[in-house]
């Protein structure tokens, strides 16, 4: 049976933000393994305008489909259930999975071929129907535009700490967490780690946001503009010791950085590359991209699978951590919000609200 009820969502030629197009289409009924879901929020990740962009390029897997649906990180409601769905009724919140067949142990290329946003549609659009298996419960305490940023940026900065330990053996007590700016990852990083018991030190260009950092828990700030060897102010912070755990985010101009203040047998996270893919005087290729491009470590952090989102989102609730949100746009303007985010005035997350 065709439904007569129809979305309007954004569209993308991976071409540019500025060209990204509003358009509409009838929503397609569930089938019986899936659920229709009103999104109620969208957060904004690095990666989403990256992909706008055609920037995305270095997993060779994900080949995305035309007229793509940009953003993987949702909240809605459950409004409709297939006959075979056992886990859903209508009126649930839940939250989309962005890696949707990723269930467990180490990221595959596989897993890839079936992401949100990238590789096939994703949710920044007013209704979308997914498998009852590519969404988890959201939880209570948060609230749309809170729980819709848990999905990458706080799975991210879960595995980026426990992503070596065994699942259900979080760690992260007595050591020291290096958090390389004040984007969603590295506050999600900040707000995990203090509840950790962990040591953290922020980097930010910005005194402002450096504050912004001091008041939510980070132990020690440094401006990397005023201090450009800031590798030697971690060594100096931790009494020659080093960062147990970094989040690496800014690619070829810090990575070598995070090599001097590294701890021994500490781990840096590859996860973002701010600071540009290669160097261009000299043509460097950058660590961040060819550790991602292939999830080997030093760790390429590709997000993580779904027990350990679970994990995350179990240990939040706990100590009820919720994400910080910079800025809410509205569902129209989708295109400013994505340029906010793309140029970096922002600290924590950028979140769409599509119902309004």
């Amino acid at each position: 049976m065709a439904s007569e009820r129809k979305t309007r969502q954004w569209e993308t030629d991976l071409d540019g933000i500025q060209k990204l197009r509003f358009a509409e289409s009838i929503v397609r009924l569930p089938a019986s393994d899936e659920i229709l879901v009103k999104v109620a929020a969208v957060s904004l990740n690095y990666k989403d305008a990256e992909i706008i962009n055609g920037l995305f390029k270095h997993h060779k897997s994900m080949v995305a489909v035309p007229n793509l649906v940009p953003c993987s990180d949702s909240c809605g409601q459950v409004v409709a259930v297939g006959d075979a769905v056992t886990k859903w009724k209508v009126g649930d919140r839940i939250l989309s999975v962005s890696y949707p067949t990723y269930l467990t142990g180490p990221q595959h290329p596989k897993y890839l071929r079936t992401s949100i946003g990238s590789a096939n549609h994703g949710c920044l659009t007013e209704y979308r129907t997914f498998k009852e298996t590519a969404v988890v419960a959201c939880p209570s305490y948060l609230t749309n535009e809170e729980a819709c940023n848990m999905q990458v940026a706080g799975t991210t900065a879960w595995m980026a700490i426990n992503g070596m330990r065994p699942l259900g053996q979080p760690g992260g007590k007595g050591e020291t967490i290096l958090l390389q700016g004040t984007g969603g990852v590295s506050i999600m990083g900040l707000l995990i780690g203090k509840a950790s018991g962990a040591e953290t030190i922020l980097t930010s260009s910005s005194d402002e946001k450096l504050q912004r950092g001091k008041d939510l828990g980070a132990d020690h700030l440094i401006n990397y503009r005023k201090t450009p060897n800031w590798d030697e102010e971690v060594l100096r912070l931790t009494s020659g010791k080093g960062a147990d755990i970094i989040f690496e985010n800014g690619g070829a101009l810090t990575t070598p950085k995070s090599f001097n203040c590294v701890a021994f047998g500490g781990l840096i996270n590859a996860i973002g590359y701010v600071s540009g893919k290669i160097d261009p005087p000299d043509e460097r290729l950058n660590i961040n991209v060819s550790a991602l491009s292939r999830n080997m470590t030093i760790k390429g952090l590709i997000n993580g699978p779904r027990d350990r989102f679970q994990e995350m989102l179990d240990f939040c609730a706990k100590h009820e951590i919720r994400p910080v949100v910079d800025k809410t746009f509205p569902f129209e303007q989708a295109r400013e919000a994505l340029q906010y985010m793309w140029d970096g005035a922002h600290f924590g997350k950028v979140v769409i609200n599509v119902a309004q």
